[in-house]
């Protein structure tokens, strides 16, 4: 068996940690934000209604990321 190369390891992850990084405002009333579980790198992004945003960070006692994502081109504009 090859063992593995450090530097391809990945950070630990602690699936107990969830995010959220809100990301431009939308017209439409919907909030666009990334999601992740255990590693803020990996994330998926989402709508939903403003008041369903709420609570469903409140649901899943997320850690709101201030930072621009680095998925995201800063020109980038949402409708």
């Amino acid at each position: 068996m090859t063992p593995i190369d450090p530097s391809l390891e990945l950070p630990a992850c602690d699936p107990s940690r969830k995010y959220v990084r809100p990301l431009a405002p939308r017209a439409d009333g919907l909030v666009a934000f990334e999601f992740s579980i255990g590693w803020p790198e990996l994330a998926v992004e989402l709508l939903l209604p403003r008041p369903a945003f709420a609570e469903f960070c409140a649901a899943n006692r997320v850690q709101q990321l201030d930072a621009p994502s680095p998925h995201q081109n800063p020109q980038e504009t949402r409708e």
